[in-house]
Protein backbone atom coordinates (compact mmCIF):
# COMPACT_ATOMS: atom_id res chain seq x y z
CA UNK A 1 0.00 0.00 0.00
CA UNK A 2 1.70 3.34 -0.98
CA UNK A 3 1.24 5.98 1.62
CA UNK A 4 -0.29 8.44 -0.55
CA UNK A 5 -3.40 5.41 -0.92
CA UNK A 6 -6.87 7.11 0.00
CA UNK A 7 -8.43 4.92 2.62
CA UNK A 8 -12.12 4.96 4.07
CA UNK A 9 -12.41 5.04 7.86
CA UNK A 10 -12.49 1.00 8.22
CA UNK A 11 -9.08 0.45 6.71
CA UNK A 12 -7.51 3.11 8.91
CA UNK A 13 -9.15 1.86 11.84
CA UNK A 14 -7.86 -1.96 10.82
CA UNK A 15 -4.36 -1.35 9.51
CA UNK A 16 -4.17 0.31 13.51
CA UNK A 17 -5.43 -2.31 15.43
CA UNK A 18 -3.21 -4.65 13.33
CA UNK A 19 0.51 -3.29 13.18
CA UNK A 20 0.07 -0.47 16.22
CA UNK A 21 0.19 -0.86 20.06
CA UNK A 22 -3.13 -1.07 21.70
CA UNK A 23 -2.49 1.54 23.94
CA UNK A 24 -5.33 3.93 23.32
CA UNK A 25 -9.57 3.47 22.96
CA UNK A 26 -10.29 6.12 20.51
CA UNK A 27 -12.84 6.88 19.23
CA UNK A 28 -14.30 5.15 16.11
CA UNK A 29 -13.72 8.00 13.54
CA UNK A 30 -10.48 8.74 11.19
CA UNK A 31 -9.50 12.22 10.62
CA UNK A 32 -8.01 13.47 7.64
CA UNK A 33 -7.94 17.45 8.01
CA UNK A 34 -8.20 20.21 10.31
CA UNK A 35 -9.22 24.00 10.01
CA UNK A 36 -10.12 25.96 12.98
CA UNK A 37 -12.44 24.68 15.17
CA UNK A 38 -13.15 21.59 12.74
CA UNK A 39 -11.51 18.86 11.60
CA UNK A 40 -13.45 16.45 9.06
CA UNK A 41 -13.06 12.74 8.65
CA UNK A 42 -11.90 10.59 5.68
CA UNK A 43 -15.20 10.39 3.76
CA UNK A 44 -15.47 13.72 4.26
CA UNK A 45 -17.89 14.19 7.33
CA UNK A 46 -17.46 17.82 9.09
CA UNK A 47 -17.23 17.94 13.21
CA UNK A 48 -17.06 20.81 16.22
CA UNK A 49 -13.24 19.39 17.76
CA UNK A 50 -14.30 19.68 21.48
CA UNK A 51 -11.30 17.79 22.96
CA UNK A 52 -8.37 19.99 20.66
CA UNK A 53 -6.38 17.52 21.10
CA UNK A 54 -6.19 17.34 24.99
CA UNK A 55 -5.66 21.31 24.73
CA UNK A 56 -2.90 21.29 22.53
CA UNK A 57 -4.62 22.73 19.85
CA UNK A 58 -5.56 26.47 22.05
CA UNK A 59 -5.25 28.27 18.60
CA UNK A 60 -7.08 26.06 16.39
CA UNK A 61 -6.45 23.32 14.05
CA UNK A 62 -3.10 24.52 11.40
CA UNK A 63 -3.59 28.19 12.34
CA UNK A 64 -1.71 29.84 9.34
CA UNK A 65 0.90 32.27 11.57
CA UNK A 66 2.07 28.70 13.40
CA UNK A 67 2.11 26.92 9.64
CA UNK A 68 4.37 29.24 8.21
CA UNK A 69 6.97 29.45 10.71
CA UNK A 70 7.02 25.69 10.75
CA UNK A 71 7.45 25.19 7.02
CA UNK A 72 9.75 28.35 6.58
CA UNK A 73 11.98 27.02 9.29
CA UNK A 74 11.40 23.76 8.07
CA UNK A 75 13.31 24.77 4.82
CA UNK A 76 16.13 26.58 6.59
CA UNK A 77 17.38 24.87 9.74
CA UNK A 78 15.54 21.81 10.94
CA UNK A 79 18.05 20.29 13.85
CA UNK A 80 21.40 21.04 14.94
CA UNK A 81 21.35 18.93 18.36
CA UNK A 82 22.56 20.71 21.58
CA UNK A 83 26.41 20.59 20.54
CA UNK A 84 26.16 24.22 18.43
CA UNK A 85 23.80 27.31 18.94
CA UNK A 86 21.34 27.96 16.93
CA UNK A 87 20.28 30.98 15.76
CA UNK A 88 16.27 30.62 16.95
CA UNK A 89 16.61 28.78 20.40
CA UNK A 90 17.47 31.98 21.93
CA UNK A 91 14.95 34.01 20.74
CA UNK A 92 12.64 31.79 21.84
CA UNK A 93 13.94 31.58 25.06
CA UNK A 94 14.08 35.09 25.78
CA UNK A 95 10.31 35.64 24.37
CA UNK A 96 8.95 32.80 26.42
CA UNK A 97 11.11 34.07 29.53
CA UNK A 98 9.69 37.45 29.55
CA UNK A 99 6.08 36.12 28.46
CA UNK A 100 5.68 33.99 31.82
CA UNK A 101 8.14 36.80 33.76
CA UNK A 102 11.03 34.33 34.63
CA UNK A 103 14.39 34.46 33.99
CA UNK A 104 15.22 31.17 32.03
CA UNK A 105 13.90 28.35 30.08
CA UNK A 106 14.80 24.61 29.88
CA UNK A 107 13.30 23.33 26.54
CA UNK A 108 12.03 19.71 25.82
CA UNK A 109 9.38 18.21 23.61
CA UNK A 110 6.60 16.49 25.33
CA UNK A 111 4.41 17.35 28.74
CA UNK A 112 5.91 14.28 30.72
CA UNK A 113 9.54 15.15 29.54
CA UNK A 114 8.79 18.45 30.94
CA UNK A 115 7.74 17.12 34.43
CA UNK A 116 10.63 14.87 34.56
CA UNK A 117 12.83 17.83 34.14
CA UNK A 118 11.20 19.77 36.88
CA UNK A 119 11.25 16.60 39.57
CA UNK A 120 15.53 16.52 38.24
CA UNK A 121 15.55 20.22 39.05
CA UNK A 122 13.79 20.27 42.48
CA UNK A 123 16.02 17.65 43.64
CA UNK A 124 18.94 19.28 42.48
CA UNK A 125 18.27 22.16 44.33
CA UNK A 126 17.16 19.81 47.53
CA UNK A 127 20.41 19.29 47.59
CA UNK A 128 22.79 22.04 46.65
CA UNK A 129 20.32 24.82 48.12
CA UNK A 130 18.17 23.83 50.75
CA UNK A 131 20.40 21.67 52.22
CA UNK A 132 18.84 18.35 51.82
CA UNK A 133 20.89 15.22 52.52
CA UNK A 134 21.59 13.66 49.00
CA UNK A 135 18.95 10.78 47.77
CA UNK A 136 16.90 12.08 50.75
CA UNK A 137 14.35 14.92 49.19
CA UNK A 138 10.63 13.72 49.09
CA UNK A 139 7.90 15.84 46.94
CA UNK A 140 4.32 16.29 47.47
CA UNK A 141 2.06 15.53 44.64
CA UNK A 142 -1.56 15.08 44.51
CA UNK A 143 -4.43 12.03 43.98
CA UNK A 144 -5.93 11.38 41.17
CA UNK A 145 -3.01 13.51 39.45
CA UNK A 146 -2.12 13.45 35.77
CA UNK A 147 1.65 14.71 34.83
CA UNK A 148 1.89 12.06 31.99
CA UNK A 149 3.02 8.33 32.05
CA UNK A 150 7.51 7.84 32.74
CA UNK A 151 8.28 5.27 35.28
CA UNK A 152 8.57 7.95 37.47
CA UNK A 153 5.24 9.16 36.98
CA UNK A 154 3.33 6.78 37.05
CA UNK A 155 5.37 5.61 40.43
CA UNK A 156 3.24 8.51 41.76
CA UNK A 157 -0.40 8.23 40.18
CA UNK A 158 -2.81 5.84 41.36
CA UNK A 159 -4.55 5.06 38.66
CA UNK A 160 -4.58 1.39 38.39
CA UNK A 161 -4.51 1.49 34.65
CA UNK A 162 -1.36 3.21 34.45
CA UNK A 163 0.44 1.88 36.94
CA UNK A 164 -0.43 -2.34 37.35
CA UNK A 165 2.57 -4.68 36.13
CA UNK A 166 4.86 -1.75 35.37
CA UNK A 167 7.01 -2.01 38.82
CA UNK A 168 9.22 -1.60 41.13
CA UNK A 169 8.13 2.09 41.56
CA UNK A 170 10.09 5.32 42.14
CA UNK A 171 10.45 6.22 45.65
CA UNK A 172 10.55 9.88 46.77
CA UNK A 173 6.53 10.86 46.64
CA UNK A 174 3.94 11.83 49.27
CA UNK A 175 0.83 11.40 48.06
CA UNK A 176 -2.13 14.12 49.31
CA UNK A 177 -5.40 15.39 48.60
CA UNK A 178 -5.75 17.46 46.41
CA UNK A 179 -7.40 21.20 47.29
CA UNK A 180 -6.79 20.00 51.21
CA UNK A 181 -4.31 22.59 52.80
CA UNK A 182 -4.77 21.06 55.68
CA UNK A 183 -2.96 17.99 54.44
CA UNK A 184 -0.68 19.98 52.71
CA UNK A 185 0.51 21.85 55.53
CA UNK A 186 0.55 18.72 58.19
CA UNK A 187 3.19 17.19 55.64
CA UNK A 188 5.83 19.64 55.22
CA UNK A 189 5.38 20.58 58.95
CA UNK A 190 6.03 16.77 59.69
CA UNK A 191 8.73 16.30 56.97
CA UNK A 192 11.93 18.60 56.54
CA UNK A 193 13.20 16.65 53.55
CA UNK A 194 10.05 17.71 51.19
CA UNK A 195 11.76 19.58 48.50
CA UNK A 196 8.59 20.77 46.93
CA UNK A 197 4.95 20.51 45.70
CA UNK A 198 3.82 18.99 42.32
CA UNK A 199 0.30 20.34 41.43
CA UNK A 200 -2.04 20.42 38.50
CA UNK A 201 -4.02 24.05 39.18
CA UNK A 202 -6.87 22.48 37.35
CA UNK A 203 -6.77 18.62 37.45
CA UNK A 204 -8.12 17.82 34.27
CA UNK A 205 -7.44 13.97 33.21
CA UNK A 206 -9.14 12.83 36.67
CA UNK A 207 -12.39 14.99 35.52
CA UNK A 208 -12.01 18.85 35.16
CA UNK A 209 -12.14 18.99 39.16
CA UNK A 210 -11.17 22.95 39.91
CA UNK A 211 -10.35 23.37 43.35
CA UNK A 212 -11.76 25.58 46.14
CA UNK A 213 -11.09 29.39 45.49
CA UNK A 214 -7.68 30.27 47.32
CA UNK A 215 -6.43 26.81 47.15
CA UNK A 216 -3.18 27.54 44.65
CA UNK A 217 -2.50 30.78 46.69
CA UNK A 218 -2.54 29.46 49.98
CA UNK A 219 -0.77 26.38 48.58
CA UNK A 220 2.49 28.59 47.37
CA UNK A 221 2.22 30.52 50.71
CA UNK A 222 2.83 27.39 52.70
CA UNK A 223 5.73 26.41 50.62
CA UNK A 224 7.13 29.62 50.76
CA UNK A 225 6.69 29.44 54.99
CA UNK A 226 8.40 25.83 54.21
CA UNK A 227 11.06 26.81 51.49
CA UNK A 228 9.65 24.08 48.92
CA UNK A 229 9.21 24.65 45.50
CA UNK A 230 5.60 25.20 44.19
CA UNK A 231 5.71 23.55 40.52
CA UNK A 232 2.97 24.04 38.76
CA UNK A 233 1.92 21.82 36.02
CA UNK A 234 0.40 24.01 33.59
CA UNK A 235 0.75 21.46 30.45
CA UNK A 236 -2.81 21.27 29.92
CA UNK A 237 -4.32 24.53 31.70
CA UNK A 238 -1.98 27.00 30.15
CA UNK A 239 -1.83 28.81 27.42
CA UNK A 240 -5.34 30.57 27.56
CA UNK A 241 -7.00 27.57 28.14
CA UNK A 242 -8.75 28.49 31.48
CA UNK A 243 -9.30 32.39 30.56
CA UNK A 244 -6.01 33.42 31.76
CA UNK A 245 -2.25 33.12 30.58
CA UNK A 246 -1.89 30.58 33.08
CA UNK A 247 -4.53 28.83 35.42
CA UNK A 248 -2.58 30.00 38.47
CA UNK A 249 -3.02 33.49 37.17
CA UNK A 250 -6.49 33.50 38.37
CA UNK A 251 -5.15 33.61 42.01
CA UNK A 252 -1.91 35.82 41.10
CA UNK A 253 0.54 32.77 41.91
CA UNK A 254 3.88 33.27 40.54
CA UNK A 255 5.30 29.58 40.57
CA UNK A 256 8.65 28.64 41.44
CA UNK A 257 8.62 25.93 38.76
CA UNK A 258 6.35 26.53 35.28
CA UNK A 259 5.94 23.21 33.21
CA UNK A 260 4.37 23.76 29.74
CA UNK A 261 3.55 21.47 26.85
CA UNK A 262 0.62 21.19 24.55
CA UNK A 263 -0.46 24.54 23.39
CA UNK A 264 3.16 25.82 23.56
CA UNK A 265 3.02 24.87 20.35
CA UNK A 266 -0.70 25.29 19.09
CA UNK A 267 -0.65 21.55 18.34
CA UNK A 268 1.98 21.50 15.29
CA UNK A 269 4.98 20.45 16.90
CA UNK A 270 5.97 18.62 20.14
CA UNK A 271 7.19 21.20 22.59
CA UNK A 272 7.51 21.60 26.00
CA UNK A 273 9.28 23.85 28.91
CA UNK A 274 10.33 24.25 31.75
CA UNK A 275 10.62 28.05 33.43
CA UNK A 276 12.20 29.42 36.59
CA UNK A 277 14.42 32.15 37.99
CA UNK A 278 17.85 32.06 37.98
CA UNK A 279 18.32 30.93 42.10
CA UNK A 280 16.40 27.53 41.61
CA UNK A 281 17.40 26.83 37.39
CA UNK A 282 21.13 27.76 38.00
CA UNK A 283 21.66 24.16 39.49
CA UNK A 284 21.27 22.84 36.07
CA UNK A 285 24.82 22.94 34.32
CA UNK A 286 26.44 20.80 31.40
CA UNK A 287 25.26 17.49 31.33
CA UNK A 288 23.03 17.35 33.89
CA UNK A 289 20.01 17.28 31.56
CA UNK A 290 19.18 17.71 27.82
CA UNK A 291 17.03 16.35 24.77
CA UNK A 292 18.75 16.41 21.21
CA UNK A 293 15.47 17.75 19.74
CA UNK A 294 14.77 20.04 22.74
CA UNK A 295 15.66 23.67 21.45
CA UNK A 296 15.36 22.59 17.70
CA UNK A 297 15.09 25.65 15.27
CA UNK A 298 11.26 24.44 14.44
CA UNK A 299 10.29 23.84 17.79
CA UNK A 300 11.45 27.55 18.71
CA UNK A 301 10.07 29.20 15.37
CA UNK A 302 6.78 27.42 16.14
CA UNK A 303 6.65 28.39 20.08
CA UNK A 304 7.03 31.81 19.30
CA UNK A 305 4.31 31.99 16.87
CA UNK A 306 2.09 29.70 18.93
CA UNK A 307 2.61 32.55 21.87
CA UNK A 308 2.13 35.62 19.57
CA UNK A 309 -1.07 34.02 18.50
CA UNK A 310 -2.63 33.61 21.30
CA UNK A 311 -1.66 37.05 22.59
CA UNK A 312 -2.85 38.78 19.79
CA UNK A 313 -6.24 37.17 18.87
CA UNK A 314 -7.02 37.51 22.88
CA UNK A 315 -7.57 33.69 23.51
CA UNK A 316 -7.53 34.08 26.90
CA UNK A 317 -10.70 36.82 27.10
CA UNK A 318 -12.67 34.55 24.27
CA UNK A 319 -12.11 31.55 26.66
CA UNK A 320 -12.99 33.21 29.75
CA UNK A 321 -16.14 34.89 28.39
CA UNK A 322 -17.26 31.80 25.77
CA UNK A 323 -16.82 29.87 28.95
CA UNK A 324 -18.81 31.48 31.10
CA UNK A 325 -21.43 31.42 28.85
CA UNK A 326 -21.11 27.41 28.38
CA UNK A 327 -21.27 26.70 31.32
CA UNK A 328 -24.42 28.79 31.90
CA UNK A 329 -26.24 27.25 28.70
CA UNK A 330 -25.16 23.62 30.40
CA UNK A 331 -26.71 24.97 33.76
CA UNK A 332 -30.17 25.56 32.49
CA UNK A 333 -30.25 22.46 30.48
CA UNK A 334 -29.11 20.29 33.61
CA UNK A 335 -32.00 22.09 36.04
CA UNK A 336 -34.32 19.37 34.16
CA UNK A 337 -32.26 16.82 33.13
CA UNK A 338 -32.05 13.20 34.64
CA UNK A 339 -28.80 11.98 32.71
CA UNK A 340 -26.34 14.65 33.53
CA UNK A 341 -25.63 15.71 36.91
CA UNK A 342 -23.47 19.08 36.78
CA UNK A 343 -21.04 20.73 34.81
CA UNK A 344 -18.01 22.23 36.03
CA UNK A 345 -14.74 23.77 34.79
CA UNK A 346 -13.03 27.31 33.97
CA UNK A 347 -12.35 29.08 30.81
CA UNK A 348 -12.95 26.47 28.10
CA UNK A 349 -12.01 23.67 30.09
CA UNK A 350 -14.89 21.74 31.20
CA UNK A 351 -16.84 18.48 32.08
CA UNK A 352 -20.23 16.83 32.57
CA UNK A 353 -20.74 14.30 34.90
CA UNK A 354 -23.11 11.57 33.56
CA UNK A 355 -26.00 10.35 36.13
CA UNK A 356 -24.13 6.69 35.55
CA UNK A 357 -21.08 4.93 37.24
CA UNK A 358 -17.82 4.86 35.88
CA UNK A 359 -18.27 1.28 34.82
CA UNK A 360 -21.56 2.13 32.57
CA UNK A 361 -21.25 2.28 28.98
CA UNK A 362 -23.45 5.66 29.34
CA UNK A 363 -20.64 8.42 28.55
CA UNK A 364 -19.02 6.40 26.10
CA UNK A 365 -22.42 6.01 23.93
CA UNK A 366 -23.17 9.39 24.11
CA UNK A 367 -19.61 10.62 22.51
CA UNK A 368 -20.60 8.10 19.48
CA UNK A 369 -23.90 9.94 19.66
CA UNK A 370 -22.19 13.16 19.56
CA UNK A 371 -20.28 12.26 16.78
CA UNK A 372 -23.02 10.92 14.77
CA UNK A 373 -24.23 14.46 15.42
CA UNK A 374 -21.12 16.88 14.12
CA UNK A 375 -19.64 17.38 17.48
CA UNK A 376 -16.13 14.91 19.04
CA UNK A 377 -15.18 14.44 22.63
CA UNK A 378 -14.28 11.76 24.72
CA UNK A 379 -15.17 10.65 28.46
CA UNK A 380 -12.43 10.76 31.34
CA UNK A 381 -12.93 8.31 34.20
CA UNK A 382 -15.91 6.51 32.73
CA UNK A 383 -19.15 8.79 33.27
CA UNK A 384 -17.54 12.47 32.84
CA UNK A 385 -17.42 14.12 29.52
CA UNK A 386 -14.42 16.72 29.21
CA UNK A 387 -14.95 19.27 27.02
CA UNK A 388 -12.11 21.35 25.76
CA UNK A 389 -12.86 23.47 22.07
CA UNK A 390 -10.32 25.54 20.21
CA UNK A 391 -9.99 28.92 21.33
CA UNK A 392 -10.97 30.47 18.29
CA UNK A 393 -14.29 29.65 18.48
CA UNK A 394 -16.75 32.20 18.06
CA UNK A 395 -19.90 32.71 20.53
CA UNK A 396 -22.52 31.51 17.84
CA UNK A 397 -20.16 28.64 17.19
CA UNK A 398 -20.39 27.87 20.72
CA UNK A 399 -24.05 28.04 21.29
CA UNK A 400 -24.21 25.88 17.83
CA UNK A 401 -22.22 23.00 20.03
CA UNK A 402 -24.67 24.08 23.17
CA UNK A 403 -27.82 23.20 20.82
CA UNK A 404 -25.80 19.47 19.41
CA UNK A 405 -24.70 18.64 22.96
CA UNK A 406 -27.94 18.79 24.85
CA UNK A 407 -30.44 17.97 22.08
CA UNK A 408 -27.76 14.71 21.97
CA UNK A 409 -28.35 14.57 25.79
CA UNK A 410 -32.35 14.29 25.70
CA UNK A 411 -32.07 11.45 23.54
CA UNK A 412 -30.68 9.70 26.85
CA UNK A 413 -32.77 11.06 28.96
CA UNK A 414 -35.07 8.73 30.79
Amino acid sequence: MAVLDQLNSQQAIDLENKYGAHNYHPLPVVLSRGEGVFVWDVEGKKYYDFLSAYSAVNQGHCHPDIVKAMTEQAQTLTLTSRAFYNDMLGKYEKYASETFNFDKLLPMNTGAEAVETALKICRKWAYEVKGIEENEAEIIVCENNFHGRTTTIISFSNDPVARKNFGPYTNGFIKIAYDNLEALENTLKSNANVAGFLVEPIQGEAGVYVPTEGYLSKAKALCEKYNVLFIADEVQTGIARTGKMLAVDHENVKPDVLILGKALSGGAYPVSAVLADDAIMNVIGPGNHGSTFGGNPIAAAVAIAALEVVKNEDLANNAEKLGQLFRSELSKFIETSSIVNSVRGKGLLNAILINDDEDSETAWNICLKLRDNGLLAKPTHGNIIRFAPPLVMTEAQLLDCVSIITKTLKEFEV
